[in-house]
C-alpha cells in the first residue's frame, strides 16, 4: 500500500509492519497506525503515521544515544504489548528536533515499546526513573568537538 509521509513523500509500505498503538500516542489518541522509515545516513528513524501526512516523529534508539539507560516495565504494559521475552521489544525515544541540531533534546520518560513480533505499540510513561523528558542529546563537551 502507499501512504504519503512528512519527510519521504510518497512510500509504498508493507502493511504487515504497521505498528498498532491501540491507545494512541499522548496528544495523538485517534493516530492508531504508524510505520517506521529511517533517515538516510544517520541513527535516526521516523516513526509516521499511516492515517495523518503531518503527525510524524522523529525518533532514535535510546540506548545507542545513552549505553546506560535502563528502566523496567509496569506488568500491565508487558500483558498489554503480549511480551513473552527481550526479543520481542524494541525501544524507542522521540526527539524535539531544533535549531541549532546541538539543542535537540530526547524524552527518555516516556519511551515507545513496541513488541517487534506482535507489532504493537505503547508510550510508556515512567516515573521511577531520573530521566528527563526534555534530555540533551548532546553535552557540552560533545558540542565543542563539532
Amino acid at each position: 500500500m502507499n501512504i504519503l509521509t512528512k519527510f519521504h513523500g510518497e512510500q509504498e509500505i508493507n502493511r504487515e509492519n504497521i505498528i498498532t498503538f491501540p491507545s494512541g500516542i499522548p496528544g495523538f489518541l485517534d493516530e492508531k497506525e504508524f510505520y517506521i522509515l529511517p533517515l538516510e545516513g544517520t541513527e535516526l528513524f521516523v516513526l509516521q503515521s499511516v492515517k495523518t501526512t503531518e503527525v510524524a516523529f522523529i525518533v532514535t534508539d535510546p540506548f545507542t544515544l545513552l549505553p546506560q539507560y535502563e528502566f523496567d516495565l509496569p506488568e500491565e504494559v508487558l500483558e498489554k504489548l503480549e511480551i513473552q521475552s527481550d526479543k520481542d521489544v524494541a525501544t524507542f525515544a522521540i526527539l524535539t528536533v531544533r535549531d541549532p541540531f546541538e539543542d535537540t533534546t530526547v524524552n527518555l520518560q516516556a519511551p515507545l515499546v513496541i513488541n517487534q513480533t506482535k507489532k504493537i505499540g505503547k508510550q510508556v510513561i515512567l516515573n521511577q526513573i531520573p530521566y528527563k523528558t526534555k534530555h540533551k542529546i548532546m553535552t557540552p563537551h560533545e558540542q565543542g568537538e563539532r
